[in-house]
């Protein structure tokens, strides 16, 4: 009885189709797409680019790295370059093909730094990134996670008073 022996396959092979053809027409990447539109962020970051030297990298780019970061919760930057790199559906969301070379997790950080961390440019992007969002349905607020670290650890049994307080759900800023 013969058996099937998968150990010649060819990983070497053409692929003859576009990002566009890969990725899927329900995938998530594409809702994000069609909804945001990053083009407001080029005028606000002008200032922020010089125009000699070595070509960097778009801010648009940079600002959709830490989208897929956050939606996909991949917590890690790094990590996160590491998945744009064999993931069709990350590329083509950034507009990078192929054979282009994925921004590397310290770029990004030192992008960060230079040109952000000294002003209120990049959560002002980023604020606007989270209302089209939510404006566009992607931000969902039923569900409501309470932050423990104001309770005292602890605390005396016999000193504490019940209260009865009224929960309130809030947007996340």
């Amino acid at each position: 009885m013969a058996m099937t022996n998968r150990n010649n396959a060819k990983l070497d092979c053409m692929i003859y189709y576009t990002l566009d053809e890969l990725v899927p027409q329900d995938h998530l990447v594409r809702k994000m797409e069609e909804a945001l539109d990053f083009r407001f962020i080029y005028p606000k970051v002008q200032h922020l680019y010089s125009r000699h030297g070595r070509p960097s990298i778009d801010p648009v780019v940079l600002f959709k790295i830490l989208i897929i970061n956050i939606v996909f919760g991949i917590n890690s930057m790094r990590k996160t370059c590491q998945e744009i790199e064999v993931n069709l559906a990350y590329r083509w969301f950034l507009g990078l093909s192929i054979d282009e070379k994925i921004p590397n997790f310290s770029t990004w950080s030192q992008n960060y730094i230079r040109r952000y961390k000294d002003s209120t440019i990049f959560k002002e992007i980023f604020m606007e990134i989270l209302e089209q969002a939510v404006d566009y349905g992607f931000v969902d607020f039923t569900t409501v996670f309470g932050d423990s670290t104001h309770q005292k650890a602890n605390a005396n049994k016999r000193k504490s008073v019940k209260k009865e307080v009224e929960i309130l759900k809030k947007k996340y800023e």
